[in-house]
C-alpha cells in the first residue's frame, strides 16, 4: 500500500492521518526526514482494523499498529490522551476513543519540537505549542507541566540539545529539576537508551552539562558527576577538572568517529579520577585501576553490553600505558588485542591522541603493523610443535617481523 491510498481510506472512513514527530521537526529544520510516523484521528481500533486487517497491533498500553506501505513497514498510532495515574512511564490512564484531536494528542507529548504534526495529504502544519518558533529560536521547551509525569523527558530534552545543539528554557530546567525522584527509579534500560542516543549525538557533552544545570547529573550519572572539581597539573590539562577534559574528549573523538563504543570508552577513560583523594591533588595516581571498579560499579546500575564494557575496561586501564610502551612483546600484544575489540586500533589511538596530543610510532602506524604481523599464522609454525609452542612460535614470530618492520621505519626517519 502506497501512503496516498491509506490517507484516501482513512478520510473515506471519516478520519484524518497526520504524519508526526521527529519527521515534521526535520522537515521545518531543513534536515532530510528519517522515519515518518502517523498519527489517525476520528477512527476508534476496532475501525481502524476493520479498515485495514493487514494491519499488525503492536501497542500494549494503547493502538499502535504496524502496516506494510511501500517498502517498509509505518508505524500508525491512534491519536490519545494521557491522564497521570501512578510513576514512572507506565503509570497513564490512556483514551483512545476516535474522540480525540489532534492538538489533544500533540499536548501530551514532551517538547514542543516534538509537538507537531502534517495534515496528510498536502502537509497542512499543525503547530499549537509553537514547534517551529521554538525551532527557529534554537530552544527545547516542554509542552506543559505535563512534560514531568515521564521523568525520563527529563534525560530526553537534554539528549535534544546535544542532537540539535539547542537551549533548554529555564521553565523546562525546572520541570526536568522535579523529575529527579522518579528518575532514579526508572528502569536502567531507558536510562541507557538516553544515554545511548545523547552519545549519538554531534556534541554529547551538552547533555551532560544540561543534566548538571538541572541538578541531575549528579543523581544519574554520580560516576560523571564525581569528576567535577577533581583538578589536573594545568600543564597537561589547560581545558580544567577532570569533568572538563572528559567533556573535551568525548566531543573532540565524537566529531571523528560515529561509532558509540568508541565514544563510551572516550567517556570512560577517566573516570577513576572521581574517586582521587583531594590530597593527592592535582595528580590522580593509579587511577587506571579505580577506573575499572567505577565502570564495573555503573555496570550494575546500567545494563551495558559486552561490547561496551570490554571496551571501555581496556580503554581506561592502558590509556596511560600506551603512549610510553616501547618494548616490542608489550607491544604486539596491545595491538593484536585491540584487533579483537570493536574499537580497534583506529578507535584508541584517536582518544590516545585526544588525551595526550600525540601518538607513539606503533599506534601512528598501527593499521601496517596489524597486517604484517595477522600475515602470519599458527598454520605457519614449524612441523613437529604442539598446542602451546605454537602459540609461542607465533608471537615469537610476529614480534620479529614487528621489531624488523619498525627498525625499517626508524631507519628511513633518520635519514
Amino acid at each position: 500500500m502506497q501512503e496516498m491510498a491509506f490517507v484516501k481510506q482513512v478520510r473515506a472512513a471519516g478520519g484524518k492521518v497526520y504524519a508526526v514527530g521527529g519527521w515534521v521537526r526535520d522537515q521545518l529544520r531543513g534536515v532530510s526526514p528519517k522515519d515518518k510516523d502517523y498519527v489517525v484521528a476520528g477512527l476508534t481500533a476496532e475501525a481502524f482494523t476493520a479498515l485495514f486487517p493487514e494491519a499488525k497491533c503492536v501497542g500494549i498500553s494503547f493502538p499502535v499498529f504496524l502496516l506494510p506501505m511501500g517498502k517498509w513497514s509505518a508505524e500508525i498510532a491512534l491519536a490519545r490522551r494521557e491522564r497521570k495515574r501512578g510513576t514512572g512511564y507506565r503509570g497513564f490512564a490512556v483514551e483512545a476513543d476516535g474522540t480525540v484531536t489532534i492538538e489533544e494528542d500533540l499536548f501530551r507529548r514532551d517538547t514542543t519540537i516534538n509537538s507537531m504534526a502534517m495534515e496528510l495529504p498536502g502537509e497542512r502544519l499543525i503547530d499549537p505549542y509553537g514547534g517551529q518558533n521554538d525551532i527557529d529560536k534554537h530552544l527545547i521547551r516542554a509542552v506543559s507541566s505535563h512534560f514531568m509525569d515521564d521523568p525520563v523527558r527529563a534525560l530526553r530534552a537534554a539528549r535534544q540539545a546535544a542532537e540539535f545543539d539547542f537551549s533548554v528554557t529555564p521553565e523546562t530546567i525546572s520541570y526536568m529539576t522535579a523529575c529527579q525522584d522518579e528518575l532514579c527509579r526508572e528502569p536502567g534500560e531507558r536510562i541507557l537508551g538516553e544515554l545511548t542516543r545523547a552519545l549519538s549525538s554531534p556534541r554529547p557533552s551538552v547533555f551532560f552539562r544540561v543534566l548538571r544545570q538541572a541538578g541531575l547529573l549528579e543523581a544519574v550519572f554520580p560516576e560523571i558527576h564525581a569528576l567535577i572539581d577533581k583538578t589536573q597539573p594545568a600543564f597537561f590539562h589547560p581545558e580544567g577538572d577532570a569533568f572538563e577534559h572528559t567533556m573535551y574528549i568525548v566531543d573532540a573523538v565524537a566529531a571523528e568517529n560515529e561509532d558509540v563504543v568508541t565514544r563510551f570508552a572516550a567517556l570512560a577513560h577517566d573516570l577513576g579520577k572521581g574517586t582521587t583523594p583531594s590530597e593527592m591533588l592535582p595528580h590522580h595516581y593509579d587511577h587506571e585501576d579505580r577506573g575499572i571498579e567505577v565502570l564495573d560499579a555503573w555496570g550494575k546500575r546500567l545494563p551495558f553490553s559486552t561490547r561496551w564494557r570490554e571496551t571501555a575496561r581496556f580503554v581506561i586501564a592502558e590509556h596511560m600505558r600506551a603512549p610510553r610502551l616501547n618494548k616490542p612483546g608489550k607491544i604486539v600484544r596491545l595491538l593484536l588485542a585491540l584487533s579483537r575489540l570493536p574499537i580497534g586500533a583506529a578507535g584508541f589511538s584517536l582518544i590516545i591522541q585526544k588525551d595526550h596530543g600525540s601518538l607513539p610510532s606503533y599506534l601512528a602506524h598501527a593499521s601496517e603493523y596489524l597486517r604484517l604481523i595477522q600475515s602470519v599464522r599458527g598454520t605457519d609454525a614449524p612441523k613437529g610443535l604442539r598446542g602451546k609452542a605454537i602459540g609461542d612460535w607465533l608471537l615469537s614470530r610476529q614480534i620479529q617481523l614487528y621489531q624488523a618492520a619498525f627498525n625499517k621505519v626508524a631507519f628511513v626517519a633518520s635519514t
